[in-house]
């Protein structure tokens, strides 16, 4: 089914020059017949990464699913208490962030025959080891509530989103405890922690490929955090604010040079570089969501934003930094968008696979295939 006329583009900012024609898109399945939602989704090589607002996680090979009505068992563990918040796979591991202030690594054998011995938890963030050691001092305790210290290791909320390095060596995760730490994977000791990076609550973490990483906050605010020379720990390079509600989601292009946002606001925010220390000026704000945008996948040229209206929106540049327009509105959902992943269709060169899912309990694939090849 492609779009009707009606559906095909919406204008994103006033008078945008030459807009990208509408992409056609259907929806190649529904996977139904879920108890919870799903909360988190991560592509990796050939398989989808699903975690569960009850706390489960599951893989299902790709190729797989447009012939299935509901998720396949390829592996399915209970992983914790509570939603499983945000996934990143990197070489045969999978790391999840968890609503029971947990992070936990786990590994991933794609070969193993027994499916009950396919993803195997190698380690709960922070290590008993990193916890040994920093219980023994006193200066590692800090002050999280009126009456109660912890170690600087621990996040003491739910960690709401996790981010890898461009070389892996380096996660970076976010809290609602207002918190943002690193960690090193070789051994998944907690490097830094900075205490209250926001005023609220961070629900979203983003790097650039210069260094830059990039925290977004239910206060509002996008804050830059950069190493200078020199120095081991990270500090405050900027602030950016557009935003007239809480930040909700983030992605970067794949080249880094563009930081894409979503908030309660209905906006999605285009940011562009300044050359200032990993700054990023406006240069869009993109507005059709009726709801607030709950979050945000990058490719190519397009960003795709899914809502609390039960849409996802495709937005694409056009001609100059800061033309972009809806090239297409995708809508079966029966519930807020919770969270989306793109990739490329390796089928077809200006094809892409979008997976989508909904407080509905559906994930829904869609193809999306563009009118001419990508720039």
């Amino acid at each position: 089914m492609w779009p009707s006329d009606d559906q095909t583009c919406t204008s994103s900012i006033d008078d945008p020059p030459s807009p990208p024609p509408p992409l056609r898109h259907h929806c190649v399945a529904t996977l139904k017949g879920h108890t919870s939602y799903t909360s988190a989704l991560a592509l990796a090589g050939e398989h989808l990464f699903t975690g569960s607002s009850s706390g489960q996680i599951h893989r299902a090979g790709l190729t797989s699913l447009p012939h299935h009505q509901t998720l396949p068992d390829d592996a399915m563990i209970a992983a914790g208490e509570g939603a499983v918040k945000a996934l990143v796979a990197s070489s045969g591991k999978l790391i999840t962030a968890h609503q029971d202030h947990k992070i936990r690594v786990w590994s991933v054998d794609h070969a193993a025959g027994n499916q009950h011995q396919r993803i195997t938890q190698l380690a709960t963030l922070p290590t008993l080891s990193d916890r040994a050691v920093k219980l023994l001092l006193p200066g590692n305790h800090v002050r999280v509530r009126r009456h109660k210290t912890s170690t600087w290791v621990h996040h003491v909320d739910a960690v709401s989103a996790l981010a890898l390095s461009g070389d892996e060596s380096l996660l970076y995760s976010v809290s609602w405890d207002r918190t943002l730490k690193i960690w090193r994977t070789a051994d998944f000791k907690c490097l830094e922690s900075v205490a209250d990076a926001h005023d609220d609550a961070i629900n979203a973490v983003a790097l650039s490929g210069n260094g830059a990483v990039y925290t977004g906050s239910s206060d509002g605010k996008i804050k830059v955090w950069t190493r200078r020379q020199g120095e081991k720990a990270y500090s405050l390079a900027a602030t950016l604010t557009k935003h007239k509600a809480g930040i909700n989601t983030l992605a970067m292009s794949h080249d880094g040079a563009v930081l894409y946002s979503g908030a309660s606001d209905r906006l999605v925010c285009v940011w562009r570089s300044d050359g200032a220390g990993g700054g990023m000026a406006a240069v869009a704000a993109l507005r059709g969501h009726a709801k607030a945008v709950l979050c945000l996948a990058a490719v190519a040229d397009m960003v795709c934003s899914g809502s609390a209206d039960q849409t996802v929106r495709v937005w694409r540049s056009g001609i100059g930094k800061s033309s972009y327009a809806c090239v297409a509105i995708l809508q079966g959902h029966r519930g807020p968008i919770k969270c989306i992943a793109v990739a490329l269709d390796h089928t077809c060169s200006t094809a892409f696979l979008l997976y989508t899912a909904a407080l509905d309990c559906d994930i829904k694939i869609w193809r999306l295939i563009m009118p001419h090849s990508i720039r």
